[in-house]
Order: C-alpha cells, then structure tokens, then sequence
C-alpha cells in the first residue's frame, strides 16, 4: 500500500496518517487539541509530538480549552517540570494565551470551526504547489490569528495545522488516500 512520501514505518506515523491527516474536522476539542499540538511542533518533527501526544494530553486536561485559559503560574510551573512534554516556557505560556483567545473567538463566531471554515466557504482544498510550505489562505489565517493576540501561530505552522485538519487535503497522488480523493474542486 502506498502513503504519501512523508510517512515512515513508525505504527504511529503510518496510523496517524491513515486515520487523521487530512480528514475534515468540525468538532471545537479536536481542532484545539491539533492547534495546541501544532504550537507546540514549531521548530520540531511532528513524529516527535506524536511520541508526546498521550503525555500532552494527560498534562493539559485532555486539551480541555476552557481549563487550559485558567491555568496559573502553579500550573505552569508544574508543566514545565514534566518530562513527558516539550517543556518550552515560552509555548506554554503560549498555549494558555492561545486558549484565552480560541474561547473569544469562539464566541465571537459561534465556534473555532465556524471561524475557520469560513475561510474556504466550508470547501476542501485539494490542490497543492510542489514543495508548498505557506499559502496565501495559511498567510491569511496567521496574520488574523497574530492580530487577535496569538502565538506560535506562523504561516508554516498554520499551513502545516490546516493539512492535519483537512481543510487541506494534501495526499500524495500515489498515496492509497490521495488517489481516493484527488480531484481539483
């Protein structure tokens, strides 16, 4: 069977890609828990987030949002003390920042999936340009993000958040999932 050319022969990976990358996803607790991965994969691999994965979301409340825009300097300090996570102080300072400011949009919106979704009129995007790793839809969306407060939130990482959310449907045309589903819309 073929996937596309970024999977390698961790089970994890090759799950991941078969059952999550690149699948639509509308529900608010799972498009936090990726944007809260997402952050934290800048700068890393994202197999290494992936190995991490349980860990983080033992460690921040099973990426309930809510309780995440509450944390303390206790709580922070209690983070940055667990191994099981990438203890970046300046990411998870970040991610309780991030989590403030998904709640607003939220309300604002009616959901995080409203708000983002509405950048494609709700629509899938299949195409891609060899080696694209920003867009104008991931300049766009990170720009919005920054201006309403956000962090670790760049074009790279935005672009890189809406493939694993299937806003950007990005399989390879020889992977078994991109010759399902490769038609320009």
């Amino acid at each position: 069977m073929h996937r596309c050319s970024w999977v390698n022969d961790d089970p994890l990976y090759i799950d991941y890609h078969d059952h999550e990358w690149g699948k639509p996803v509308y529900d608010d607790q799972k498009l936090y828990e990726m944007f809260l991965l997402e952050t934290f994969q800048a700068g890393l691999s994202w197999i290494t987030i992936l190995h991490k994965r349980e860990a983080f979301k033992e460690a921040f409340d099973q990426f309930d949002v809510n309780k995440i825009a509450m944390y303390d300097d206790c709580k922070i300090n209690k983070l940055m003390n667990n191994p099981k996570i990438i203890r970046n102080s300046r990411k998870i300072k970040a991610a309780v920042k991030n989590a403030q400011i998904f709640i607003e949009i939220q309300k604002e919106y009616g959901s995080f999936s409203k708000y983002l979704w509405a950048y494609t009129n709700d629509k899938i995007i299949y195409e891609k340009k060899e080696n694209e790793t920003t867009s104008t839809l991931s300049d766009q969306i990170s720009k919005d993000l920054k201006k309403k407060g956000m962090s670790f939130v760049g074009s790279i990482t935005i672009y890189s958040y809406l493939e694993a959310i299937g806003i950007y449907n990005h399989h390879d045309r020889n992977c078994f999932l991109g010759a399902l589903n490769n038609r320009v819309l």
